[in-house]
């Protein structure tokens, strides 16, 4: 039994995409009564930018992030950064997002992911906005990129399952940490001993929602609902009662997404 009086927070979720067609709603309205009273729906291309925006336009406790990832650079219209620009004014929009790189699908060369995660780093950085990177088997060239283009920029490893060095040099750079399912896994034993060493105010909770399901539910699919899941496994990690881990975490999304709090 959850205590009525813990609000959580998932920063990372992709409500637009197909696995809630059928039933979007009724997934936004499970995340309140599971006391998610915020969300953060993430773009990855152009349009799934768009969808978070209209998302954040039909629902007061959904908040958009746009951005262009990079699984999904090509065939990118020539004006694509001003287009993200245009979107990136808009009131509910709260970062830029999610950029980086991904060494695992390889969907571009090393040299195009790089020009546009730099592109979009200085974006963010012109308009004031932090940013949410994605980092897939590439954390050796994220951290030269990011202490390069984005040091003492505010910022955000998404669904962080790196070990305690990688974590070292984000924290090193500015960089919260956000967790999400695999932390629940009991072989995720490199990503319990960064939840424990971490600063709790450099810490956030996401489900990456539909996938990384937490236990008990793997194999399912993930939901905004299920990040309390994730928030009552880091606060058993640091032996932290969960009404303050779960104080600690929302004020850090407000810290990190300064337009939440507007």
């Amino acid at each position: 039994m959850i205590e009525q009086s813990i609000q959580f927070i998932d920063t990372h979720a992709h409500l637009s995409l197909t696995q809630f067609e059928q039933d979007r709603e009724v997934a936004v309205e499970r995340a309140t009564h599971a006391q998610v009273a915020r969300i953060i729906e993430i773009g990855f291309d152009l349009a799934s930018s768009r969808a978070a925006i209209a998302l954040a336009e039909a629902y007061p406790q959904i908040f958009a992030v746009v951005g262009v990832q990079p699984n999904h650079l090509n065939e990118l219209p020539e004006a694509w950064l001003s287009e993200l620009r245009a979107m990136a004014a808009h009131p509910r929009v709260v970062a830029i997002g999610e950029i980086g790189l991904d060494f695992y699908w390889m969907k571009a060369p090393l040299e195009a992911q790089e020009q546009a995660f730099r592109a979009q780093l200085a974006l963010a950085r012109e308009l004031g906005l932090p940013v949410v990177i994605h980092s897939r088997d590439a954390a050796t060239d994220t951290l030269r990129i990011l202490d390069h283009a984005a040091r003492g920029q505010p910022g955000v490893m998404h669904s962080f399952l790196g070990d305690w060095s990688f974590a070292q040099g984000c924290l090193d750079v500015g960089f919260m940490l956000s967790f999400s399912g695999p932390l629940t896994f009991s072989k995720s034993t490199a990503l319990h001993e960064v939840a424990r060493l971490a600063p709790v105010d450099r810490l956030l909770t996401e489900t990456d929602s539909p996938y990384l399901s937490p236990n008990p539910l793997r194999g399912q699919r993930n939901e905004p609902a299920n990040v309390a899941l994730i928030a009552r496994q880091l606060a058993a990690l640091r032996k932290e009662p969960l009404p303050d881990v779960a104080k600690q975490v929302w004020t850090n999304a407000e810290q990190l997404f300064s337009k939440l709090r507007a």
